[in-house]
């Protein structure tokens, strides 16, 4: 079994191998926004790898997300796989895939952020190791409604034990907030109230504030992941989003000195809404931007009609940032889901302090649907190996 780049012509198939394990597909106008990936593009990298059988159709998969780093003046690439799925028919792939990934060229640094716990045991045999050091298998999460989090954990439970006792096609929590969604005049008439120092961030332009933020953040020095406003407005163009990002901007004196953007998701049928925070940073002299952004990301949270609020990824100096927020979360995770392997000569990962932002987390949520007009989840069939790498 042959393992090459991924290519459009194999865009049914691999649609074809989510479904098989409820992972939300993408539109053709999707899997051609990923191949525009700016950072992608620099270096000439596939945007994924498949198994092929004896007539080249794709079995398994792995996508390939590149991301532009700056070190100083230092232009870096790093590459993240995503979405792995390896049915049984295809089983002992998931090596040659992940070499895949952790062999091209071009990149200082293979890594992984999301990945699930029987991903996390395979990575050490493949040589990454668990990193950042202290802080690999933390998640931070806030409760914003503890009913329909509690309903949602008795809900999981049940189809755990009686898996027909629920309909698991049916979107369940979809409370009146999320449904208002389909208005968008109802959004605009009730914005969420903002803490006074924190705005919504629109000026992606490239002489906008939000561009010497960016500026003012690359060079403070440390290994950082592209926020550039060219980034941030192909971020912002995935076509296959029913919500856009949220983006919020922290000011002193009239500058921008932090900036957050969370996603709207929604696991499964069967989970309640969550807003995903995929960024969240400030200039290393702002004491007060990352408690003020995060309690405007909870009011928004409230206002989308979310359950709870969460952070997937995180480092030291951000957790010492969060303050009091910290102490007020949830942990999550605790199987190492972050992982990564640097090559030889490349520049110390000391000062990499990452965030959702560098992983896949912004291409890999799955969208909360409209409603009961969205197509239903497919039958569940034996996929064999999901992972999340």
């Amino acid at each position: 079994m042959t393992v090459r780049p991924f290519t459009a012509a194999d865009r049914e198939a691999v649609n074809a191998l989510h479904r098989a394990v409820w992972w939300p597909e993408r539109s053709e106008a999707g899997w051609a926004w990923l191949d525009t990936n700016p950072a992608r593009q620099d270096i000439g990298a596939p945007s994924g790898w498949v198994a092929v059988d004896g007539t080249d159709r794709p079995v398994a998969f792995v996508g390939n997300l590149i991301q532009r780093f700056w070190h100083g003046e230092d232009r870096l690439h790093g590459g993240t796989g995503f979405s792995i799925i390896v049915p049984h028919a295809a089983r002992g792939r998931s090596r040659n895939l992940i070499q895949a990934v952790m062999r091209q060229p071009h990149v200082f640094t293979t890594y992984t952020f999301n990945a699930n716990p029987m991903a996390a045991r395979l990575y050490p045999r493949q040589g990454l190791a668990s990193w950042p050091p202290r802080t690999h298998g933390l998640k931070l999460s806030w409760i914003v409604d503890p009913l329909e989090c509690l309903q949602g954990r008795l809900l999981r439970a049940l189809l755990h034990r009686a898996p027909r006792l629920a309909d698991p096609h049916r979107e369940h929590f979809m409370n009146r907030r999320l449904k208002r969604r389909r208005s968008e005049a109802a959004r605009l008439a009730s914005p969420p109230a903002l803490p006074g120092a924190v705005e919504g961030l629109t000026d992606l332009t490239d002489d906008s504030d939000y561009e010497i933020f960016w500026r003012t953040l690359r060079s403070e020095g440390r290994l950082i992941a592209d926020r550039s406003p060219e980034m941030l407005r192909w971020r912002l163009a995935d076509p296959d989003r029913t919500d856009p990002p949220v983006l919020l901007a922290f000011r002193r004196d009239g500058a921008i000195t932090g900036y957050a953007m969370a996603l709207p998701a929604k696991g499964n049928p069967v989970e309640p809404a969550t807003l995903e925070i995929i960024d969240l940073i400030a200039l290393q002299d702002e004491p007060h931007a990352i408690p003020a952004l995060m309690q405007a990301l909870v009011q928004t949270a409230q206002n989308l009609g979310a359950a709870k609020l969460r952070l997937q990824v995180v480092n030291e100096e951000l957790l010492r940032r969060l303050g009091i927020w910290a102490r007020r979360a949830h942990q999550e995770g605790g199987w190492g889901h972050c992982h990564a392997a640097f090559r030889p000569g490349a520049p110390s990962s000391l000062n990499w302090q990452p965030t959702p932002f560098d992983g896949d987390y912004g291409v890999c949520q799955r969208p909360i649907p409209f409603g009961p007009a969205d197509r239903p989840a497919p039958a569940r069939t034996d996929a064999g190996i999901a992972l999340q790498v």
